[in-house]
């Protein structure tokens, strides 16, 4: 008998635009009460007044930062540095407990981390351009809180 491994094809060009499922976004709302993402999906072109990057962000805010590893990185420092003003930042991201961004960022300045079971299904267009609903990420994922969440609503 013959084995055949495959191997993922790394060149294909993937996209950093993947919406959080509603269930997901909405069981997270209803416990901190967002009042802003500063992540907006398919906003068009990234202009000044509208790059989380640069702009102030809310009071309460949800993040699922493209998961490239630049952008990603400069949005968990980004949700840092905002939480250090007295804003709360709840952040969707994937479980890399072995980088320096976990161990030398988040680790020390998280207020909690929730692992969550299962790998969540992203919303989005896949390498072969067709609109997917139903297909899980590449890690599992846990949801980072930076600042104070005063003013919970319906905790879990």
């Amino acid at each position: 008998m013959i084995y055949v491994k495959t191997v993922k094809n790394r060149n294909l060009v993937h996209s950093d635009n993947w919406e959080t499922p509603k269930e997901l976004y909405d069981k997270l709302d209803k416990e901190f009460n967002f009042d802003f993402d500063p992540c907006p999906i398919n906003i068009g072109k990234i202009t000044p007044d509208k790059d989380g990057l640069l702009i102030d962000w809310g009071e309460r805010n949800f993040i699922n930062p493209p998961y490239s590893r630049k952008l990603k990185d400069a949005f968990v420092k980004r949700a840092v540095e905002m939480s250090n003003r007295g804003k709360l930042c709840v952040c969707l991201l994937p479980v890399s407990t072995s980088t320096i961004l976990f161990h030398d960022v988040i680790k020390p300045n998280a207020t909690e981390i929730r692992f969550l079971r299962g790998r969540v299904k992203f919303i989005g267009i896949n390498t072969f351009g067709e609109r997917v609903t139903n297909k899980a990420g590449m890690h599992d994922s846990m949801i980072v809180i930076f600042g104070k969440a005063c003013g919970r609503r319906g905790a879990n």
